[in-house]
């Protein structure tokens, strides 16, 4: 794909994409790098970055190799991908093409996680500030020795807060214990189920079913 110059109307779509920028960094957090790329000829560089301290990259800086070989894949979303940067720190990455109303492509959206981030801190991240009450912050349990601990502080600061919440009925507490875990990214970690099973004195079982209910409900709701 040919780099070309970039119209006014061009750089507007590009400027409009900045919000988007800060939310998915507000979203994700420290750890997780978000890029916006003007794929403008005369200068293909960032334009706009957060938390740009993961690869030590500003403003201006150039677009990378790979950044330029994900427009020749044909696919606007890429899968996700793994690199390193700079300092030696493993990177989760995927690129989203913006195209004009022209279908032609004019910047690049770049994510980029820490994949070498201590866990209890990417956790911490993931948590809304509604959760971040001076019962959780104080737990012993945040300076995590092993995942288990980590997994708990989580588990805990949910388990807390749905079971003082007197709209939820008690028949429905555990499920939406479940969901908001599900929500927080907690079962994509490794043995996460049987954790929150012993921590929630619920059946392994019970959480799976959960889990095929929230992504039965989510795939309808998408259809």
């Amino acid at each position: 794909m040919k780099l070309q110059e970039l119209t006014e109307s061009d750089f507007d779509i590009l400027k409009s994409m900045e919000n988007v920028v800060d939310g998915i960094a507000a979203m994700y957090g420290e750890h997780t790098e978000v890029v916006l790329h003007s794929l403008d000829v005369r200068d293909p560089s960032v334009i706009k970055i957060a938390n740009g301290h993961i690869t030590g990259r500003k403003l201006g800086a150039p677009i990378t190799n790979l950044a330029l070989l994900k427009l020749k894949t044909g696919q606007d979303v890429s899968s996700s991908y793994l690199t390193k940067c700079a300092s030696g720190k493993t990177l989760r990455s995927m690129t989203t093409i913006i195209r004009n109303s022209h279908n032609r492509a004019i910047g690049l959206l770049c994510i980029n996680s820490d994949m070498d981030a201590p866990l209890q801190s990417v956790l911490r991240t993931m948590m809304p500030d509604s959760m971040m009450n001076t019962e959780f912050t104080s737990s012993p349990e945040v300076f995590a020795r092993n995942i288990d601990e980590a997994l708990h502080s989580s588990i805990d600061a949910v388990n807390h807060e749905v079971k003082h919440n007197g709209a939820i009925p008690p028949s429905k507490k555990s499920r939406e214990i479940v969901t908001q875990l599900y929500d927080l990214g907690i079962f994509e970690l490794k043995d996460s189920a049987q954790v929150a099973a012993k921590r929630l004195d619920i059946s392994v079982h019970t959480i799976y079913r959960y889990l095929r209910e929230i992504k039965a409900n989510q795939a309808a709701a998408s259809a």
